[in-house]
Formats: C-alpha cells, structure tokens, sequence
C-alpha cells in the first residue's frame, strides 16, 4: 500500500500555526485584558449556528488560512466565559498563569501516572497536594487530581466503602449489607449519581433537610442514621458541602462531624465550589471542623479560575487511596525500575492515563502566592457582598436566602406589572416565567449570563443566581451593570 507522502508532510509540520491561531485569540479578545465592550455571546440556534460553522469531516486536507478562519468563527460562536458578565455557572475565566501552564502541558503532552514519563510533574503534583493537604488540616493525608468534583465525590464514597468493607474490592457488592449513604436536599447530584454507578442504587441516598439557608442540620441527620440503622441498612459515608450549588450554602462542618464521629461514619466535604475560602485568612472560618473530615473534594477550576479541568480529592488515610484503587498492573508499575517506583502514582487513580492537572495550579500559585490567592478570594467575596446589598436596596429585587455563605446570591426580580399583587399561586406561576423571559433577552443582547433556576424541594419557582469568582476579578461597576441589565430587560415584561 503507498503511503501518501503530501499527507505524511502535513502532518509532520504547521508549528507555526499555532502562533497563528494566539494572535487570532488576542485579536478576538480571548488573550489579555477582558474587553467589557464585547458581548458576553453570539447566540445562534443550533440549526443556524450548523450554517455557520462549517462542521463537515472528509478525506480532503484544508489549508491553514481556511482552517484559521474556521477557527476563528468558532471562538466567535463561543461564550466568553472570561467576561465580566459572565455569571452564569460556577465559574468564569481562566487565571492567565493557569492558562499558560495549560499550554504547557498540552504541547508536553504527557500522562501522569508514572515519573518515567511525568518526572518533573509527578513531583509537582505531590507538592501541590501536600500544599493543600496542610490548609485542609490532614497531617498525614494524600491526595489525587480527578477529573471534575463529580468523580472525586465517588472517590469518597469508593474510599468510605471500602474503609468499612475492603472485601467489596474482591467479591463485589454482593457480599455486602444494604448501604446507606446520607447528603443535604440542597446538595450536588453527583452523590446520586455515584451511587447507581458503584451500584449500590439511587434508594441507598438519604436526603437530609436543610434549614431556611439551604444548611444541613445536624440533628435531622443524627435521627436519619438511626433510623438507617433501625431499618437494616448500614451507614457508610455523610456527605457534607461546603458551597451548595444553588443557594451556596456551607454545611455547620463542626456538628455533623460532631455526628458522624459519634455514630462512626465516614465525613465527606463536597467543598468543589466554596473549598476556595480556605484560601482567605479573611473567610476560612466558615469551613471550621473541615480538619475532622475523612476526605474532601475541590474544585480549583470553579471559583479560583484554574482552566478547566482541575480538581482535586484529598483523603486523611494515608496509603487508603492505593489500597482501595491499586490493580498492580506489571506492563506499567514494574516494581524493579531503577529509581524509587514510590513516586509512581497512578496506581492510586482509578484511571489510566491522566492529564498532569496540577501544573496548571501549581503555575497560578507559584506566580500569586497565598496572599495573592486570598486577595482574589476576598474581593469575590466583596463583591457578592455588594451585589447582595444592591439586591436588598433596589426596587423589585427580593433575596432568595438572606445569608451570604458563599458568593452566590439568589433572588426574584419582580416587574413592575406583578408588584403590590395579592402573592398567590396564580401570582406564583406568572412570577415563574420571569426570569426565562429575561434571561432570553439577556442572552440575545449579549450583554450578561447569569443562571437561573427553581428549588422545587422548597417550594420556589424561578429566579436568578449571582455567583462571582476570582477571573476575571469583579468590580462594583460590574454588580451595577448587572443590576441595571436585569431592570431594563424586566421592566417591559
């Protein structure tokens, strides 16, 4: 068979379009200051945007001016998460010292699991860990970078279930009791969702309540235990969180280790979102008794601006991890290598090959330090502050909760034809079209995305979710304009 050497040729060169395609980005405002002029999006419905874009694969190669400009009009089509206006998940812009470290990694291309081929990442990876292990509070602890909160999440209860019961590594669920395992209403669903995938059934997650401010109580989750207990099932992890995902909520850490070290039961922390507090000598009070849980999940690509992905599951067991995850696999972790094989890792993981996620944290960190991690975390913090502030001063504004745990802030807007009516349930469902309505109009003028959504377990129909992170650093004129935004866009329905 000939191979064909113009193909062979493309595919050996173009280094240089890579530098191409950076001044592209720091043209369309994607490297550098973020532009407040630019539009947050471009919206385009799917069937307009396949237009657009010309998505179609084939056997002819294109050039690299026609592969630009298709670029290009991807990124255009994009959100600009780096936006000051981009509020609509829980998280925004990538640190530009993350991004560079990124970069790196990509054009190193290699996997982490082995210091063979990750030497220099390996030990960063380690150091990152340890780094973090000591702000958590875990003397002795360790740690593994996962991809995304969700699968750390089923770390812990991988981790908690095999603490209690090793034998399930070998001879599967079947040779266990009915599990239990316990988190808020408000928390994340990757608890449940871990659970059907470790197969031990959505029905073994007992939902616990939470009080008017989305925290789980502590009490409610003693008396859920027992009655676990009662009922034949043994209790096998409590997920507490740090930074509920709607309301932003953080679990009282001290009373429900308070509980699960009176009954015996694994701690987790789900701190993926509000974990970044732990950063500010201003704010890390409020993850008090974090330093008493058996593992914790973060998210360093939420609020602190890491690119995505980066997470992060930390575990006070020390030699846990590689015990419950280790298959010994000869090809990869040969133990008569030439150097210390202690330092290949990934046996600990779950997966194979791995992306070396730390170097694009531990970049960020070596450029800003702690202090200038907690600044970023403190202003965040600010400025939720004050948006909430606003909230409460500005006519047809109503808060959700009253508490600011986090730097989310939740609340009604109310326009002008639906104030100073009787609130009932027809006022209720008219009220619920609201936000969409705005939201809508919001994502067409592409000038602010900002998330919203119901909490059906409480009875509240739509309204709008605030969150500010550390990328691009918030500024009060940014919660003014958003305010503002909302008005225009409201005051007409």
């Amino acid at each position: 068979m000939d191979v064909d050497g113009a193909s062979l040729e493309a595919a050996r060169g173009h280094g240089h379009f890579l530098e191409r395609v950076t001044a592209m980005l720091r043209e369309e405002g994607f490297i550098g200051q973020p532009s407040r002029s630019q539009p947050v999006v471009q919206f385009s419905h799917p069937d307009k945007l396949q237009e657009v874009l010309r998505l179609g694969l084939g056997a002819a190669t294109v050039d690299e001016d026609e592969l630009l400009a298709v670029a290009r009009d991807v990124v255009r089509q994009s959100v600009r998460t780096g936006h000051p206006q981009f509020h609509n998940q829980l998280y925004g812009g990538a640190d530009p010292f993350g991004v560079a470290g990124a970069w790196i990694t990509e054009a190193l291309n290699t996997s982490q699991y082995t210091f063979e081929v990750a030497p220099a990442f390996t030990l960063i990876e380690h150091k990152v860990i340890e780094h973090v292990l000591a702000k958590v509070g875990f003397s002795n602890g360790d740690g593994i970078f996962t991809p995304g909160g969700s699968v750390a999440n089923m770390y812990a209860m991988v981790a908690a279930r095999y603490k209690m019961f090793p034998q399930v590594k070998s001879e599967g669920v079947r040779a266990l009791p009915p599990l239990a395992f316990f988190t808020s209403y408000d928390s994340h669903y990757s608890i449940q969702k871990g659970a059907h995938w470790l197969g031990v059934g959505t029905n073994s997650i007992i939902k616990v309540a939470t009080d008017a401010e989305g925290r789980m109580q502590a009490a409610e989750l003693r008396d859920a235990i027992l009655e676990a207990r009662r009922g034949g099932r043994q209790p096998c992890m409590v997920n507490a969180t740090v930074g509920t995902t709607v309301l932003g909520a953080i679990d009282p850490l001290d009373q429900v280790a308070d509980v699960c070290q009176e009954l015996g039961v694994w701690l987790h922390v789900d701190a993926c979102w509000g974990g970044s507090l732990l950063l500010s000598p201003t704010h890390k009070s409020r993850l008090d008794g974090l330093s008493r849980a058996d593992s914790v999940a973060w998210n360093p690509h939420k609020m602190l601006g890491a690119p995505l992905q980066c997470s992060m599951f930390l575990v006070r067991h020390k030699g846990l991890l590689h015990k419950c995850n280790s298959a010994a696999a000869t090809y990869l972790f040969q133990q008569d290598k030439f150097y210390d094989v202690s330092w290949d890792t990934g046996d600990k993981s779950m997966q194979c090959g791995r992306k070396v996620d730390a170097f694009k944290l531990w970049l960020l960190w070596k450029a800003r330090g702690d202090d200038g991690l907690a600044a970023l975390v403190d202003n965040a913090m600010a400025c939720a502050s004050y948006f909430r502030s606003r909230v409460q001063q500005t006519e047809g504004f109503r808060l959700v909760a009253q508490g600011l745990d986090c730097t989310n802030v939740c609340f009604w807007y109310i326009p002008p034809s639906l104030r100073g009516q009787t609130e009932d349930e027809q006022w209720w469902a008219r009220m619920a079209a609201v936000a969409p309505a705005i939201k809508e109009r919001l994502v067409l003028a592409g000038t602010l995305l900002i998330g919203y959504c119901p909490l059906q377990h409480r009875g509240h129909v739509n309204f709008f979710r605030m969150v500010t992170t550390c990328q691009p650093p918030a500024t009060r004129e940014d919660m003014d304009l958003a305010i503002r935004e909302i008005q225009r866009h409201g005051e007409a329905l």
